[in-house]
């Protein structure tokens, strides 16, 4: 399983690292594909939940948020999130009993959270959007990567047994001292960051991507599966592979364009 892992990341960072350096409609393309493959496994969980999600909604809600965001960047987003509750509550009354209030529930929190990739894009655009993308992927990468062998290493003490019963506190620390050394060396190779600003970012990052994985470990523990779906060898699905971005992206990109830039 650990080798598969290894050669999908091998595989799967260039790429990506690749297409966040070249940016514009490559980079749109590239958050388009993330939501329609991480909606479609996040419908199949709802659907485990007992709920009838409505995959159709789910994927336009997201396509309209991202199609919004390539052409307007953030400027629009509250009232296209504003259009996707309407929609979905009116596809309840239509739809009615077939599509119940529970099921509109699912289906809006589906296209939101996973809506949140749409911040992988915007923080792009920023200025400088290219280093605090790319500190934002290695810090959140960082903070995974380190948790999970830190965790195997000298893991004792659970984190969250009930909901993720393999997560450890010393991997979770592990986790953060991962993404604040990513910070740190940004700081370092970048003189025009302030270093206290970017060790503070990953802090903050390390503690979101954690409550990434938790919430993603939440869903997939109700509806009793492992993994999102079986996409990406040794890591399950791209829901999986990018559940940490989903509360990562929000966080840098606010907190960059309001208090650093």
């Amino acid at each position: 399983m650990l080798h598969l892992r290894v050669l999908s990341a091998l595989v799967g960072i260039p790429v990506t690292i690749l297409t966040v350096w070249y940016g514009g409609i490559a980079l749109w393309i590239f958050t388009v594909l993330i939501y329609l493959f991480a909606g479609w496994e996040i419908a199949l969980m709802l659907k485990g939940l007992g709920l009838k999600p409505n995959r159709l909604i789910v994927q336009v809600s997201g396509l309209i948020l991202l199609t919004s965001a390539y052409l307007y960047k953030d400027e629009n987003i509250g009232p296209v999130i504003v259009l996707m509750v309407i929609g979905h509550l009116l596809t309840m009354v239509l739809l009615y009993p077939h599509f119940t209030p529970t099921d509109v529930f699912g289906n809006l929190t589906a296209s939101l959270y996973v809506g949140n990739i749409v911040f992988l894009f915007l923080t792009r655009n920023l200025p400088n959007g290219w280093i605090w993308v790319l500190l934002l992927l290695t810090a959140t990468w960082a903070s995974d990567t380190f948790a999970y062998f830190v965790g195997r290493a000298i893991g004792k003490h659970k984190l969250a047994p009930l909901l993720s019963p393999k997560k450890t506190v010393e991997g979770a620390v592990g986790g953060l001292l991962g993404a604040v050394l990513i910070g740190y060396l940004f700081g370092t190779f970048n003189p025009q960051l302030n270093m206290t600003a970017v060790i503070l970012l990953g802090v903050l990052i390390g503690i979101a991507s954690l409550m990434g994985d938790l919430v993603e470990s939440a869903f997939k523990r109700q509806a009793k599966v492992k993994d999102s779906s079986q996409i990406i060898p040794g890591h399950g699905g791209v829901l999986d592979r990018f559940d940490s971005l989903l509360l990562t992206a929000p966080l840098v990109y606010y907190v960059v364009k309001l208090f650093i830039i």
